[in-house]
């Protein structure tokens, strides 16, 4: 496992639109691209286990979003999901990149939905040739948010980052991943550290709001799956109780034809929990 120092030292800080952002690249650049994009409340690390494996077949980006991980944290931020896929956008133009693959996990799959909605509205500058989402709350009808997250999202949001402690936010974690694959110390430590850099306490109520984008946005961030034609998949780990069996339900429903693959041992973090089983399976996908 990369530890966060060595993880830090082989990427670098883009400013991007005016912000400085921490992003991170491997493998050949002619390879495929494949665009790697984190959840809440983590950061890129959370592929860390699926880096090595993956730079061997594709040119492999990613960044922490804006309030995320080693990225600014600014109190006065909006954090729009829109705002997160500019950033997006705006590294890969710089890279010289016009057509990628995606790779999502969480807030992760939002920004990928609405990525995907710029496309299927033909109002992309980036050319999407597919999608593999893991645990996220695609369809926001029948995500189960965490009491932690409510709390955010109510008005007593504020109080959240005052209360919060290593050994609650560990707490909370244990209780989403698999009951087997349970997080190691350094998983712990190193997701706490990201989180706390920059005093991303903080932002947490701020950033929370994707809950409520996503309910606003239903219409265009689901249109988005349904109308897409191109290749698409559903990766899970069915023990997540925010979005597990429930939600990979609710997509063999809504998706006609769904490619599925689900992980009974795994939770809300697949690709922490197993990344062997987790980058085999995207593999599998992708030459399939």
């Amino acid at each position: 496992m990369f530890s966060l120092q060595h993880w830090r030292s082989q990427g670098s800080f883009t400013k991007i639109n005016g912000h400085q952002i921490f992003t991170k690249i491997a493998g050949d650049v002619t390879n495929p691209a494949l665009l790697l994009i984190h959840g809440f409340p983590s950061a890129s690390w959370d592929w860390e286990g699926m880096w090595q494996a993956l730079s061997e077949h594709y040119f492999v980006i990613t960044l922490d979003m804006l309030g995320f991980g080693l990225s600014d944290k600014p109190k006065n931020a909006d954090y729009k999901i829109t705002e997160q896929a500019d950033l997006y956008t705006q590294f890969l133009k710089r890279l010289n990149i016009n057509d990628v693959h995606i790779l999502a996990h969480d807030y992760g799959d939002t920004v990928a939905q609405e990525l995907l909605a710029r496309q299927v509205a033909s109002q992309s500058e980036i050319q999407i040739n597919s999608v593999c989402f893991l645990n996220g709350g695609l369809f926001p009808e029948v995500h189960k948010p965490l009491f932690i997250q409510k709390l955010l999202l109510s008005r007593l949001g504020w109080i959240v980052p005052k209360l919060m402690n290593k050994q609650k936010f560990a707490n909370n974690l244990v209780t989403i991943f698999g009951k087997n694959t349970q997080p190691t110390t350094q998983v712990i430590d190193t997701l706490w550290e990201l989180l706390i850099y920059k005093d991303g306490l903080a932002v947490m109520p701020k950033l929370i709001s994707y809950i409520m984008q996503r309910q606003q946005n239903r219409e265009r961030w689901v249109g988005a799956i349904v109308n897409s034609h191109i290749p698409l998949t559903f990766i899970a780990g069915t023990e997540d109780p925010i979005s597990g069996k429930h939600m990979i339900k609710h997509y063999k429903k809504l998706i006609p034809n769904a490619s599925v693959k689900e992980f009974t041992e795994l939770g809300h973090y697949p690709q922490v929990e197993d990344a062997n089983a987790i980058t085999q399976a995207y593999l599998s996908f992708r030459n399939g």
